[in-house]
């Protein structure tokens, strides 16, 4: 079978098929009986499902934690995890973030890249296994997960209640494939003796925080002094209003993903630079631009880390006012050779002082394989054998995957070195040729993994 040429054949059906996803707002809600993430992921895990019984696969739905669609047939499994969930869809959309929309071939919509389209591409190279009939010796599943981007769970039922995965990928990263994955770290920051009023600002944790909105006495600082600083920075847009004795600052920012801080803009670390360089004298002020500020390496709270694989990056998430008090979330990517335990060796004499706070909320340990094992050369080749791309190299990147939540996986694709798709961000997108190009790459993928 000429698998590129099929590919080309299916592809309207596979467009039409994400659609039937992107439809659905499936960020995790409040819990449910029987529905652990609340009704959107529930709702598009039943359709997952369903469309994936239309193809002729066998399914099962795991208590609506997960599912899975599986051919083949043996002892070994090859595990193939996506996710359906998304995270919320934010501000700034030129399309209905919820209605799959094409432009010239070009896709739109929520969670088309991350990481719906994935699972599409990855249904679609089973069908085109199943009809090129070769002996399948492993069981391949297509496991989908409901709540990646809330720490998952999700995975951690599946692997209470499901056999384990033999080998496999995660298809919810950039090829040509990763063999690391920094460890993870979460702190909540709050204030101590603030004379700010309100601040509130933020989306998601593992978001670069794009727009906050901040309320101060206009006693503590001038209107015009402050308006000043803020030009300075690198914020997209801001308004400064002053009324019934308070300032009001509006500040946008720019969106990006917790492990890449330094593509984003954040609007609650600028404002509080803009608030001390216009004379603010607040406790708060000076511990988040002391402990927090612009840099995006940690510094401020000791932790300014590198080794062979990449530095340690730091993002503020959440900004919220509660009961007088600002807390703000923390995401932390740890390069891989330092441990949890020297993590928190190093940033314990930073934890707290008379103007400020810090919990550590979380940790999850580094994920690393060697570049010479079976399953890592495997994937590897599949990409250059479909591609013929010899230059880009597998990775070690920031990002956190279900392959540290499903022994023996890695992360694979769907993305590309050097595309933005705006995961996490406004108007996501998903190139056709590279939609296609996917299903190609599993394809020969699952059966390098066969032959193992």
């Amino acid at each position: 079978m000429d698998v590129k040429k099929r590919v080309e054949e299916l592809s309207e059906e596979m467009i039409s098929q994400l659609g039937r996803l992107v439809k659905y707002d499936s960020k995790r809600g409040e819990a449910l009986p029987g529905k652990p993430f609340g009704e959107g992921p529930a709702a598009v895990l039943a359709e997952a499902l369903q469309l994936a019984e239309e193809m002729g696969f066998e399914t099962k739905n795991l208590d609506n934690y997960c599912g899975y669609a599986q051919i083949g047939e043996g002892k070994d499994i090859i595990g193939i995890a996506a996710h359906l969930d998304i995270v919320p869809a934010g501000e700034g959309w030129s399309t209905d973030p919820f209605t799959l929309t094409r432009k010239g071939d070009v896709l739109y919509g929520r969670g088309v890249s991350d990481d719906k389209g994935a699972v599409i591409a990855s249904l679609y190279a089973l069908k085109v296994l199943q009809e090129e009939g070769i002996a399948l010796n492993k069981r391949i599943r297509v496991i989908m997960g409901c709540a990646e981007e809330t720490g998952s769970p999700c995975m951690v039922h599946y692997g209470q209640v499901e056999e384990p995965v033999t080998v496999g990928f995660t298809p919810d990263a950039e090829f040509p494939g990763i063999y690391g994955e920094k460890g993870m770290m979460a702190l909540l920051v709050k204030s101590k003796n603030t004379k700010i009023i309100d601040m509130n600002g933020g989306f998601v944790t593992n978001a670069v925080c794009n727009h906050c909105i901040t309320v101060v006495p206009a006693a503590e600082v001038e209107a015009e002094a402050l308006r000043k600083a803020l030009e300075k920075t690198p914020l997209k847009e801001f308004t400064v209003k002053e009324e019934d004795g308070k300032l009001t600052i509006d500040a946008v920012g720019v969106a990006a993903h917790a492990s890449t801080p330094l593509l984003g803009v954040n609007a609650a670390s600028y404002t509080m630079k803009a608030l001390a360089e216009a004379g603010m004298q607040d406790d708060f002020v000076d511990y988040y631009n002391s402990h927090i500020g612009t840099a995006c390496n940690g510094e401020g709270f000791g932790i300014n880390v590198e080794d062979d694989y990449g530095n340690l990056t730091f993002n503020n998430g959440i900004v919220k006012t509660e009961d007088g008090v600002i807390s703000c979330t923390i995401d932390i990517r740890v390069p891989v050779t330092y441990t949890p335990e020297k993590m928190r060796e190093l940033i314990a004499p930073y934890l707290e002082d008379e103007k400020g706070s810090c919990t550590i909320v979380n940790q999850v340990e580094s994920l690393f394989f060697p570049l010479d094992s079976p399953m890592v050369k495997a994937l590897h080749q599949a990409y250059i054998d479909v591609t013929g791309d010899t230059e880009r190299q597998m990775q070690v990147i920031g990002g956190g995957t279900y392959a540290k939540e499903v022994p023996g996986i890695i992360a694979f694709g769907c993305g590309w070195q050097d595309e933005d798709n705006h995961i996490h961000n406004a108007d996501e997108f998903l190139k056709l040729d590279q939609f296609k190009l996917q299903v190609e790459i599993y394809v020969q993928a699952i059966k390098n993994l066969l032959a193992l």
